[in-house]
């Protein structure tokens, strides 16, 4: 899954990869980040950020029976079908981490939507 490398990365390689980490693209800063992480550090990784996940908030999460949370990295859910409203802009991942899109429950992750995933 590459969408689990996306938070994991925040706190493994220090931000000064990157010079103006403010203005930095989700893109450089994923990049920036990466560096040689295998996916059980990924994972790992991920699941310390779930503190600063909104997902289990979200209208669009509350009563879909869905258990996971930080779709930004890990992906859609088969779960989730109705958007009944989005928090992604409210979170500080989102923030954190430059992204730009919504309803990652359902559109898939931060790696897939951007041009990361695009060969």
């Amino acid at each position: 899954m590459k969408g689990t490398r996306l938070f994991a990365l925040m706190l493994v390689k220090p931000l000064a990869d990157i010079e103006n980490w403010r203005d930095a693209t989700f893109e450089r800063k994923y990049e920036s980040m990466m560096g040689g992480m295998s996916e059980a550090d990924i994972k790992k990784s991920a699941e310390q950020v779930l503190h600063l996940c909104q997902c289990s908030k979200c209208p669009s999460y509350l009563g879909s029976g869905e258990t996971d949370q930080v779709f930004c990295t890990l992906g859609r859910t088969s779960r989730i079908h109705d958007k009944k409203g989005c928090l992604c802009s409210k979170c500080s991942v989102t923030k954190t981490m430059s992204l730009r899109w919504e309803y990652y429950c359902q559109e898939g992750s931060a790696v897939e939507l951007s041009d990361l995933s695009k060969p």
